[in-house]
């Protein structure tokens, strides 16, 4: 099977896609709680329990979409650049967003933690994965 290594963006775009999804979340759940009266108004600029929980674990989920998803960007961008793109990079970097829609989806809902952190270990395992090859590929 022959893949265009450009379709390995696309992957990427939707965990862009997904963040500022996070972002309008978070902002229509602050919009709520405020209009609901339930922000302690005068601590709310530096301090989350300030917020109810629902708008915490929104905001909690949308600095971890700057935390591991970076390290994603850059293997793309690397595959990508290093012409390392094929069927298993592919692969991997749709696996990485399916894992990252599953944590937002968690980390906002229930917020279960073992289930959590399961799903967070499998999206390391992947980047892991994009690592090895990534530097496979400096090396041929």
């Amino acid at each position: 099977m022959v893949i265009s290594s450009e379709t390995i963006f696309l992957p990427l775009l939707l965990q862009v896609l997904l963040t500022i999804t996070v972002y309008v979340a978070l902002a229509v759940a602050k919009a709520r709680a405020s209009k609901q009266g339930l922000v302690d108004l005068e601590r709310r600029a530096l301090h989350a329990d300030a917020w109810p929980e629902n708008v915490q674990k929104i905001n909690n989920n949308l600095r971890n979409q700057f935390e591991l998803p970076v390290l994603f960007y850059i293997l793309i961008v690397v595959l990508y650049q290093l012409g390392a793109v094929d069927v298993v990079a592919q692969a991997l970097a749709w696996l990485f967003v399916a894992s990252r829609v599953a944590h937002v989806c968690i980390h906002t809902g229930a917020n279960i933690v073992p289930v959590r952190r399961g799903v967070f270990m499998f999206g390391c395992m992947v980047i892991l994965a994009m690592l090895v090859l990534a530097t496979v590929a400096v090396f041929r």
